[in-house]
């Protein structure tokens, strides 16, 4: 059964420093989780900051329903993200989740390409582990300003076929993501795509997909204060009219965008 919104104290159990700015924290739940499904997220509070007032939304990374855990993938960026990557094991993060909606899990087996870059990466370990259940092919590529931010590799290589991108050269193509020989030729072989990342680059790969007729979703990163569509500050502008990330998303389908690609 899927996992009702929910407030707790969650427990980090530990911390994983993968680079100077990246985390991963494993939380422990105290009850038995629901099920979560990929692209939904989770808001953190940041105790004991004079400057940081609000929740700060991350992805769900990842779900251990054996450990009864959730990891949260951190890119450190300011105070918050600060505070929050250098929890010691055995402190308690207060925590609303899951939140959100999810990508759509095809009914059918699918040739499926997953498109990260920066902290965006983060929205697409769950789904990825989702789709090879049922038998997805799966391939992942991933996009960093250097060789430093391409992290967690060897775990996605367990989903899929990774690709990388650099924008420096240091590590994969040099470039942004659309440059890699991925969305050469071969890209109409994929029947979906999905995305996460900055929005100039979200933009690009829809403009990939449009023009070779793929389902494209991409999970959106806009500021979400609340989580539940009181504060109205993550609104984005859809065929639909003005709707709330936080709760009519993050995830979309790209047709519904009103985005100029």
């Amino acid at each position: 059964m899927q996992m009702r919104k929910t407030v707790q104290e969650l427990k980090v159990i530990s911390n994983q420093q993968l680079n100077d700015d990246h985390h991963i924290l494993q939380l422990e739940a105290p009850e038995p989780l629901g099920i979560i499904k990929p692209g939904q997220f989770a808001n953190l509070l940041v105790d004991n900051s004079p400057i940081v007032f609000l929740r700060r939304p991350f992805s769900i990374y990842s779900v251990d329903y054996v450990k009864n855990t959730i990891s949260i993938y951190i890119k450190i960026i300011g105070e918050g993200t600060r505070k929050l990557a250098n929890c010691q094991v055995g402190s308690y993060i207060n925590v609303m989740y899951p939140l959100g909606n999810s990508f759509t899990i095809p009914a059918d087996r699918e040739i499926i390409l997953l498109v990260g870059g920066g902290s965006g990466v983060a929205s697409l370990m769950g789904l990825a582990q989702e789709l090879i259940k049922n038998s997805n092919q799966v391939s992942i590529l991933i996009g960093a300003r250097s060789l430093t931010d391409l992290v967690e590799l060897d775990e996605f290589s367990k989903y899929g076929t990774v690709y990388t991108t650099t924008e420096d050269g240091s590590g994969g193509v040099k470039g942004y993501v659309t440059d890699h020989p991925v969305f050469g030729d071969k890209l109409s072989d994929f029947t979906r795509i999905y995305s996460c990342g900055p929005e100039p680059m979200m933009k690009a790969v829809a403009a990939k997909a449009k023009e070779n007729a793929i389902i494209c979703e991409v999970s959106l990163e806009n500021s979400m204060a609340c989580g539940f569509g009181v504060c109205l500050c993550c609104i984005a502008e859809t065929i639909h009219g003005h709707k709330c990330v936080c709760t009519d998303g993050p995830v979309f389908n790209t047709n519904q965008l009103k985005w100029q690609i």
